[in-house]
């Protein structure tokens, strides 16, 4: 009798972690290149600069960002890149369109190939990230 009662609670337990909450996580829409940037990378950008203090002071359920990276190769074979990172205010599960902190990178690199670009616009957003999040800590 015992064995059953401790195999049902097994198997409610296993079920629990099935089918938890997944963590609560920032909004994060990403518009841009496809060439340069998707949006799972986004996200890991995004999610890899808020900390815990950022996190209490903006809290998930009020705000969320947007990212947005474009650019590609002029006629030199130069990579060009401009990447811009907002904090937008949340209504429910939508983002409204009012920028609370906007900052932009942009810069050339000479000779680039393909993936050179793409992990060139990825240090740019980061870039910008970092611009915003330190404009917010700050403030």
């Amino acid at each position: 009798m015992k064995s059953i009662r401790l195999l049902v609670a097994a198997l409610s337990l296993a079920t629990s972690f099935a089918f938890a909450a997944p963590p609560p996580a920032y909004v994060v829409i990403d518009n841009s290149a496809s060439i340069l940037m998707d949006q799972p990378t986004a996200e890991s950008l995004w999610k890899g600069q808020t900390s815990a203090k950022f996190q209490r002071l903006y809290p998930m359920k009020r705000w969320g960002f947007v990212s947005e990276v474009e650019g590609g190769f002029d006629d030199a074979k130069n990579c060009v890149v401009t990447a811009r990172a907002m904090m937008l205010p949340r209504s429910g599960k939508a983002l409204l369109y009012r920028p609370a902190k906007t900052a932009t990178a942009f810069g050339i690199h000479e000779g680039a190939t393909q993936q050179q670009c793409r992990a060139f616009a990825n240090a740019k957003l980061k870039e910008a990230i970092n611009a915003v999040g330190s404009a917010l800590i700050a403030e």
